[in-house]
């Protein structure tokens, strides 16, 4: 049993340790608080045209995204009715989730370490899908990836966002800020 009240996630300490110092040495920044972190990740599920042929598969989403997050999703809903999609308002159509603090360095380094690997014919991901604003989202087509998915158990794979939102103010920032954390990155 862990005791949390003196467990910090590995990450975290490596942050503290290590890249707060790199990054101050490589930007220049005068002042701590200029140094970028980690503010949240975001993963998503969209179950698209299966969610509207059976309504029991956002719910299968939001379960499978709760295990792996650690905590629990929330279901997502249609905004409005979209006639050609057969799409009905307040219709579930996904699930999300947003980690912040130990949860999301527990997170990110099961997605490094662990995930990432396990991906078919995988090499890295891509360097270029920054926001402008030092934010970084990429895409898994497989959620069985993560070792906490029974994969006997799995009805039906789905595609994931993880959206990694950084303090950074530009993407060379949130970029050396990732590949400090050993972010595979392909360019």
């Amino acid at each position: 049993m862990l005791d949390t009240a003196t467990y910090t996630p590995r990450l975290k300490a490596h942050y503290a340790a290590a890249v707060r110092a790199a990054l101050k040495e490589e930007f220049g920044y005068k002042n701590d608080m200029q140094i970028p972190r980690l503010d949240k990740i975001v993963l998503n599920i969209g179950c698209g045209a299966e969610a509207v042929r059976d309504s029991k598969k956002a719910k299968s989403a939001q379960e499978d995204l709760s295990t792996i997050a650690g905590q629990k999703a929330v279901v997502t809903k249609a905004k409005k009715s979209i006639a050609g999609f057969r799409v009905r308002e307040e219709m579930p159509l996904g699930a999300k989730v947003t980690l912040r603090g130990d949860r999301m360095y527990e997170f990110l380094d099961r997605l490094i370490t662990v995930a990432l690997p396990r991906v078919r014919d995988f090499r890295g991901v891509s360097g270029k899908s920054f926001d402008g604003r030092g934010n970084y989202a990429t895409g898994i087509k497989e959620h069985i990836v993560f070792p906490e998915i029974n994969f006997d158990k799995v009805d039906e794979v789905w595609g994931m966002d993880i959206v990694i939102c950084t303090t950074a103010k530009t993407d060379a920032e949130a970029k050396a800020l990732l590949k400090h954390f050993n972010m595979p990155f392909n360019s």
